[in-house]
């Protein structure tokens, strides 16, 4: 359904005056006043992140830099295609970004027209805490268990496929399918895996199982695996962007530019990993009160600083906190909360989209604040929505800033006076929550005024994305092989 917003001309009168529901209302917007930004301040975060995508891709500046620009060796022609020769067949493809993890068989061909077509089999496995936080071998060996029993359903143990890995974590790339982990995020800590090869992390773990082969072409990150996925569906994709537990954007830089790789022709695919954008202080001014107490209770104080303001995994838990505030100021709930909204964590990021969701009779949002036992006034609910979008705006409005950096970025380094250009999008933020896609949209149009640009959502993005990398770098090898 549409976004439906919770001004102040929609809020219920109470039993009590109105005019001290009209001041409590007035004292809640102050506020949520600190979320709220304007152009000229999105403007200015769009240019910090230029400036530290451009040190991260500069050789002397590189290794201070916050966004790290890692190459991926997704490279495309001089002419601008990417990933223009494929190899038809089956692939298997693995895709770890998140709590989830994913096995998926990919079938690729061609039609009559000689127009890609692929086909999808997946399953979802849950990661459990233990492998997540424990050892590199505990989370690598539990991956191939998952992969053995998705062969084994699928009754294609026997073959040696090609294996595509999307591995949505800093990676220094050393080829397409050879990395080393920088550092873990999104809640993972497994020792003994950063500074490692992940490919051969994953490779070792398939050996002491002994009862499937495996050959690993190529490693790559969500954010290029949705891009190269989307590409196959419209040629002019050349950015790729993650709104999920994580937040993260790739796109295709010049050669010439990415100093940490030789080359001078063509363009390269660089991982931005803009997570990281103000872990050396870029954007203090921005964050409020309930960011740092978010970062400090995270598994990585003062890390990825960026996406603590914009992803899934901390939305709901910044919403927790302003409601938190809000009680104590004797603004909500009469001034008393429940032992469960007390605890950290306990309002959900899916709670953020389904109080937007509400049609306007308040049920939802009844519902889901009875649930954490609290019993709310119809007041009550219409100033949760308040909070809820506040937080959810922002996030949409700095990850459209980012974007926006990124493709004026783009066009100036073509030295087009316009650039056309699509951008593939995954991740459950940007998918299920009813309202970010369009303000995220606005703000991107707004900030790109000499820019064309369409999204399109990506379907299956990250494991086919990986799946149709290997299919390339398989026929790569054979080409090479041939020569």
């Amino acid at each position: 359904m549409p976004c439906v917003s919770s001004h102040l001309d929609q809020m219920v009168k109470m039993p009590c005056s109105y005019s001290s529901v009209v001041d409590k209302i007035l004292m809640v917007e102050q506020i949520l006043s600190e979320f709220r930004l304007n152009k000229e301040e999105l403007k200015e975060v769009m240019k910090r992140m230029q400036r530290e995508m451009i040190r991260g891709l500069r050789l002397e500046t590189h290794e201070e830099a916050s966004v790290k620009m890692l190459p991926t060796y997704v490279c495309s022609t001089p002419e601008g295609s990417v990933c223009v020769v494929t190899e038809v067949g089956d692939f298997l493809a693995l895709d770890l970004g998140g709590t989830n993890f994913r096995v998926m068989l990919v079938k690729v061909g061609a039609d009559e027209e000689r127009s890609w077509k692929v086909e999808t089999k997946n399953q979802m496995y849950s990661i459990p805490e233990d492998a997540m936080t424990g050892t590199a071998e505990m989370l690598f060996d539990y991956i191939a268990e998952c992969m053995s029993d998705f062969l084994d359903k699928h009754h294609i143990k026997h073959k040696k496929l090609p294996l595509g890995f999307t591995f949505s974590f800093p990676v220094r790339h050393e080829d397409i399918d050879k990395g080393i982990l920088l550092n873990w995020t999104k809640g993972f800590k497994a020792s003994g895996a950063e500074g490692n090869n992940v490919v051969g992390l994953l490779r070792d773990a398939i050996k002491r199982r002994g009862d499937f082969e495996m050959d690993v072409v190529a490693m790559v990150n969500d954010t290029v695996a949705t891009m190269i996925s989307c590409y196959y569906e419209d040629r002019s994709c050349e950015v790729g962007m993650i709104v999920g537990t994580g937040c993260n954007a790739c796109y295709m830089e010049e050669m010439r530019t990415v100093e940490l790789v030789e080359g001078e022709e063509g363009r390269m695919c660089v991982n931005t990993e803009w997570g990281a954008f103000g872990d050396n202080g870029e954007l203090e001014d921005f964050r409020l009160e309930y960011d740092r107490v978010v970062d400090e209770t995270s598994v990585n104080p003062g890390q990825q600083l960026y996406e603590k303001l914009i992803s899934g995994k901390y939305m709901g838990e910044l919403v927790r906190l302003v409601l938190m505030k809000l009680v104590n100021e004797d603004l909500l709930f009469n001034g008393e909360a429940s032992e469960t909204l007390k605890t950290r964590g306990s309002f959900e990021t899916r709670y953020v989209s389904q109080v937007e969701s509400d049609s306007g009779d308040r049920k939802q949002i009844y519902n889901i604040l009875s649930s954490l036992g609290v019993l709310p006034s119809e007041l009550d609910c219409d100033i949760v929505r308040l909070v809820c979008e506040s937080v959810s705006t922002r996030s949409a409005h700095m990850c459209g800033a980012g974007l926006a950096g990124v493709i004026n970025l783009m066009r100036e380094r073509r030295s087009q006076e316009a650039l056309k250009i699509t951008v593939g999008v995954d991740g459950s933020v940007y998918k299920l929550h009813p309202c970010f896609r369009d303000r995220f949209h606005k703000i991107v149009w707004d900030l790109t005024p000499h820019c064309e640009i369409t999204f399109i959502q990506s379907e299956e993005g990250s494991g086919r994305g990986a799946a149709l990398i290997s299919a390339v770098a398989c026929k790569m090898a054979a080409c090479m092989l041939t020569q």
